[in-house]
């Protein structure tokens, strides 16, 4: 199983945090603060009328603050629960939602990349991790 000390799962959540907010549009909450792809996975999941416990389990935590801490730890959740493809790609369904969140460069816009992203992400689910949540 996949451990908080592997060198492999701060590669793979660095490059999932950057997938995620790579050419993401600047957007601001009704009280200033930046929105981040944590906003933008509620929203998607939202949308798409899907109660996800990771959401409820995260939006629990006291001590997470900020949108990057939710949601890294949303990460972290579905790492654990081998949710994560299956959650990103409901976020993914709707192409106006997409385009209202990123800009063109987004790989999340190019079905290709997208499909090769969601592909990668279902073969994690073979994948165990055992990490603090």
């Amino acid at each position: 199983p996949v451990t908080d000390g592997s060198r492999e799962l701060h590669s793979l959540c660095a490059q999932l945090e950057f997938l995620l907010q790579f050419d993401l549009k600047e957007k601001k909450s009704f009280f200033g603060q930046r929105k981040d792809y944590w906003d933008f996975l509620c929203q998607g999941l939202e949308r798409c009328r899907q109660e996800h416990e990771g959401i409820h389990f995260v939006t629990s935590l006291d001590k997470l603050k900020t949108p990057v801490g939710r949601g890294r730890a949303f990460l972290r959740y579905c790492l654990v629960h081998q949710q994560l493809a299956e959650s990103l790609q409901l976020c993914l369904l709707d192409p106006e939602s997409l385009r209202e969140w990123y800009y063109a460069r987004s790989p999340f816009l190019s079905p290709q990349h997208r499909a090769e992203i969601l592909g990668s992400l279902y073969e994690l689910d073979c994948v165990t991790f055992h990490l603090a949540l």
